[in-house]
């Protein structure tokens, strides 16, 4: 079983520019352990005939004929505009010329 050490996370937490005290570190190498532990109990199952997957169950995309419609009237579109100027939105200038 591959363990994680206290000074392995210590350093990986220096590499991350994390700090953490003594005892984060201890439980952090405890819970990584436990992650790794439970990961290779799952290479000793027998894979051989199982059909790789992307997804655990059946996915299919819904698809609609790709037709165009005609929109709102541009009148309604900006009855409620708090700022309007030749049929269009007027928003705040943002950048300078």
């Amino acid at each position: 079983m591959t363990t994680i050490s206290k000074e392995t996370v210590e350093r990986v937490a220096n590499l991350a520019r994390l700090e953490v005290s003594d005892q984060e570190a201890e439980n952090f190498a405890k819970q990584l352990g436990n992650i790794i532990h439970m990961v290779e109990k799952l290479d000793e199952l027998d894979t051989a005939n199982v059909e790789p997957t992307s997804h655990a169950i059946e996915v299919s995309n819904v698809l609609r004929e790709d037709a165009s419609i005609a929109g709102l009237p541009r009148e309604e579109v900006l009855k409620n505009a708090p700022d309007k100027q030749d049929g269009m939105f007027k928003v705040p200038t943002i950048m300078e010329d």
